[in-house]
């Protein structure tokens, strides 16, 4: 009896955790929406132009270091949303509803308005978190409902994930100038964090620069699992870490975060980045380098000299699973 009771105080909790996710959220999006209302008024009368915008982003950062989510691309992506939505008022109430991850994934890939409508209201009534709306456009599910005349599928209709994910949100940790890690820690972060202090510790040439490091690209924000910078070799160099199976396509990707650092965060008098991807199944171990197709033989031969050894790196990694296996393990006995 007292169990149930004791539950709708849990009941009680969660729902005012909700609604002030809710509450925050909304507060986010206005605040985007009225800065990028701001930024288009002053560009359509060419009171400011893109290094004003930069200059913007440059006083931000100086004046309120802690402020975080206002650089000059973040800047112009608000002004996009806004000139993208002004002029649509059955839309634009619904987008206070989503998180701005989510609206920058439906606003920069729905091609039309019908489009960005649907997955509004799909994500408003399904909660949908950000890999499972990009799956769903990349699926086409907009166009295989119009022109199939399809309906959602039963399991679509089921996926209702807890509302705290579909808010779990980096751009509402920035804006409570707060830090994602204090509320979530996963066997991904535990392994990435142990890794740092083990590259660290291989070599004195390692120099940490962030984990979870993120890459805006057009309207899409990425992560690299761990970026460091290697002073002999003088570039940046790119950890990703994969809990399963090696594929090809893990190299890809790795691939186009080094083009994205190459372009927007390697410094000029800098080599080109480096990546190196670690792979683990429950079988083996894989580690595999991503170099740029820049590089001379010469400069591709010293990367590898001074890089660490793959083996060393495959016992590593064999290691840390096995270590992380036993605490779970632990955990559940």
């Amino acid at each position: 009896m007292l169990v149930n009771q004791f539950d709708q105080i849990i009941t009680l909790i969660k729902q005012s955790q909700n609604s002030a996710l809710r509450l925050v959220n909304k507060e986010l999006i206005n605040l985007y929406w009225n800065i990028g209302e701001y930024i288009s008024n002053k560009v359509e009368n060419s009171e400011w132009g893109k290094s004003v915008v930069e200059e913007l982003a440059s006083h931000i950062q100086k004046t309120e270091p802690g402020i975080k989510g206002f650089s000059d691309k973040n800047l112009w992506r608000m002004k996009q949303f806004y000139e993208t939505y002004k002029d649509l008022p059955k839309l634009s109430p619904l987008v206070r509803e989503i998180s701005w991850t989510n609206n920058l994934i439906i606003f920069s890939r729905a091609k039309t308005n019908e489009e960005k409508e649907f997955y509004l209201k799909l994500c408003i009534d399904e909660r949908f978190s950000k890999r499972e709306l990009e799956r769903q456009i990349s699926s086409s599910l907009f166009e295989r409902i119009m022109i199939g005349n399809e309906k959602l599928s039963p399991v679509l209709r089921e996926l209702h994930p807890n509302i705290s994910n579909t808010f779990k949100d980096s751009y509402i940790f920035d804006f409570l100038k707060l830090s994602e890690t204090h509320n979530e820690s996963d066997l991904q972060k535990g392994l990435v964090s142990q890794l740092r202090n083990f590259i660290l510790e291989l070599g004195k040439d390692f120099l940490f620069i962030g984990e979870e490091y993120k890459l805006q690209v057009g309207n899409s924000d990425f992560y690299v699992d761990l970026l460091l910078y290697h002073r002999g070799l003088q570039c940046l160099v790119a950890f990703e870490l994969k809990a399963d199976k090696f594929k090809p396509e893990h190299l890809g990707q790795l691939n186009f975060y080094l083009e994205a650092l190459d372009r927007d965060v390697k410094k000029s008098n800098e080599n080109p980045s480096i990546g190196i991807l670690l792979c683990k199944d429950k079988d083996s171990e894989v580690v595999e380098y991503a170099l740029s197709r820049s590089l001379s033989p010469t400069m591709i031969s010293e990367y590898q000299t001074q890089l660490p050894d793959k083996k060393l790196l495959q016992k590593k990694l064999h290691e840390l699973f096995e270590k992380s296996k036993n605490i779970d393990g632990n955990k559940e006995s």
